[in-house]
């Protein structure tokens, strides 16, 4: 009787700890890829096993554009990013990279990548990031068509991101380094260690900002410009990936999201967890796991986070 009445009261706890999203859609029950939203919430990316890339306007409830990155309608695209001024997308399957303009839903171009592609990020000027699996990280300028690549990493570069300018570059890779790069030369300008393989890193949209998370739990905070450290989350388990993260609330705070279906709020200045959620599970989902792909903050009262369910869910604060 005690056993059962211990499991009840654990049972409640759980479920007042982890409450269902204040609203859900169901973007798709098609098998995903990667998903990405925007900064304000207007759009997600979502790339799908059988019907293209989608591109979706979620105040509007529709899809607005339906994008093939290759030469079949069967999406190989693993990686996608918006600009966060909602001028740009990119995706990006394993040997190729495609950039669109999304007030017309045009490709601007299709490039052929030298080394097997890992991430990638796009600022609101179309400059786009890409990390390679061979340790480099490509810079492309649509404009002039050119392509810089950066070399400092000793193994693969598992994330990137760029500042909104497109003038600072951020890169993570499986030596646990952490490089901050100026896009325009290729010049490495900070760099950090963490303790095992970089999952995912992040840059303010002004890049002022730096973060970067590895496997075992390691997650922190840097001053860009000094290198100086601000915080690091406190995690209180022996691992935590990381699958996105994203500054909001005038950068003082963190969102970020697990490949275990949570959702966390950090504040920047302490690394205190502020607030966390989990996504759902489908009911006629026959895996019981979910990647959270993308977070963001639409509104200061409002976070939002698409998962590999197909799931759009919003919590109030």
């Amino acid at each position: 009787m005690y056993r059962v009445l211990l499991m009840f009261f654990c049972s409640i706890l759980l479920v007042a700890c982890h409450p269902n999203a204040d609203q859900t859609v169901i973007l798709t029950t098609d098998a995903t890829y990667s998903a990405t939203l925007s900064a304000d919430g207007h759009y997600a990316l979502i790339s799908t096993a059988n019907n293209g890339v989608q591109l979706w306007s979620l105040p509007d409830n529709r899809i607005k554009y339906h994008w093939i990155h290759g030469a079949t309608n069967n999406s190989n695209v693993f990686d996608t990013a918006i600009s966060n001024n909602n001028a740009y997308a990119a995706t990006l399957s394993s040997d190729s990279l495609a950039l669109w303009e999304l007030s017309t839903g045009q490709s601007m171009g299709w490039w052929t990548l030298p080394s097997y592609a890992q991430s990638v990020a796009v600022a609101n000027n179309g400059h786009t990031l890409v990390g390679l699996a061979d340790g480099s990280v490509m810079s492309l300028k649509p404009n002039n068509q050119g392509l810089i690549q950066f070399l400092g990493h000793q193994e693969k570069v598992n994330s990137v991101a760029i500042s909104d300018d497109g003038l600072v570059a951020l890169s993570g890779g499986n030596d646990g380094q952490i490089r901050l790069w100026q896009t325009q030369t290729g010049q490495p300008l900070q760099q950090w260690q963490l303790n095992s393989r970089i999952t995912k890193v992040a840059l303010s949209g002004d890049g002022k900002l730096s973060f970067a998370g590895d496997i075992t739990g390691n997650a922190a905070i840097w001053h860009s410009s000094t290198s100086e450290s601000i915080s690091k989350l406190t995690i209180y388990r022996r691992q935590m990936n990381f699958s996105t993260a994203r500054f909001v609330n005038q950068n003082t705070q963190i969102l970020t999201g697990t490949p275990s279906k949570e959702v966390f709020l950090w504040q920047v200045s302490s690394g205190e967890r502020i607030k966390r959620w989990q996504v759902q599970v489908t009911k006629n989902s026959q895996n019981r796991g979910a990647v959270v792909y993308s977070v963001t903050q639409p509104t200061p009262a409002t976070v939002s986070s698409v998962s590999s369910q197909g799931l759009l869910e919003t919590w109030q604060l």
